[in-house]
């Protein structure tokens, strides 16, 4: 097994009409948050079947893969690091966990980040020190502050809510619409285990939480409840 021939049956699923259509759907053009990625156009089911059979490639594989030009390179990647962190031991678990921190200049788009954060650092911090996640939080780098966020996915189906809600806060104001899904999507998570805990952040942050933030965060919320959220009208 190597990263050559993995990339070799990627490419065998190739589909130009595909391709064309993930590079505007990633935002690949110039100035975009995707720009330069560059798309086979395999499908997610194909990458997956591409990652099940090269399940046990070397880390120095993986790396070639998550270096390589196209995304679906790094996906499968990213797959096949899931997939041994589930089967690892508590040793191999921290190799995985220390090797996807150290390559995270290929975990480079939304989907990326959303396959994998949880995946491996939430599922790994579980019962450990955070503060990793802090300091990703405070990185430069857009994907490392999505991976701070969507990591603690792990830990709201644990019903352990304080470090998304931190983190939430944290970003309040960011810059990138990106960020703004990332933290929503989290809180509504939250608020689907405890609706107190999403409707106590809410009545603190709402006036100034970005929209798009605010509408995925009350989306499971009745229809009254998100209508006074969006139009600001919340009273003690």
């Amino acid at each position: 097994m190597t990263a050559e021939s993995v990339k070799e049956q990627l490419l065998s699923f190739g589909n130009p009409q595909k391709a064309k259509h993930s590079n505007c759907f990633f935002k690949t053009g110039k100035g975009q948050y995707g720009e330069g990625d560059r798309f086979i156009g395999s499908t997610v089911p194909e990458t997956r079947k591409v990652a099940k059979a090269n399940k046990n490639l070397s880390f120095d594989e993986l790396e070639k893969l998550l270096s390589d030009g196209y995304h679906e390179c790094r996906f499968c990647a990213l797959i096949i690091l899931i997939e041994q962190f589930k089967k690892a031991c508590h040793k191999g678990r921290k190799e995985i966990f220390e090797f996807y921190l150290d390559h995270t200049h290929g975990v480079n788009n939304w989907d990326l980040v959303d396959v994998s954060a949880y995946s491996i650092a939430g599922e790994w911090l579980l019962d450990k020190d955070r503060a990793v996640l802090y300091q990703l939080a405070c990185s430069e780098n857009l994907w490392e502050q999505r991976i701070a966020v969507i990591s603690t996915l792990a830990f709201i189906r644990k019903k352990d809510f304080t470090d998304t809600l931190k983190l939430a806060e944290k970003f309040l104001t960011h810059r990138h619409d990106l960020m703004h899904k990332a933290c929503g999507w989290m809180l509504r998570e939250v608020g689907k285990r405890d609706e107190k805990t999403l409707t106590g952040f809410l009545e603190v942050h709402y006036t100034e939480m970005p929209r798009t933030m605010l509408r995925y965060a009350i989306e499971k919320l009745s229809p009254e409840q998100k209508k006074k959220y969006m139009m600001r009208e919340v009273r003690n």
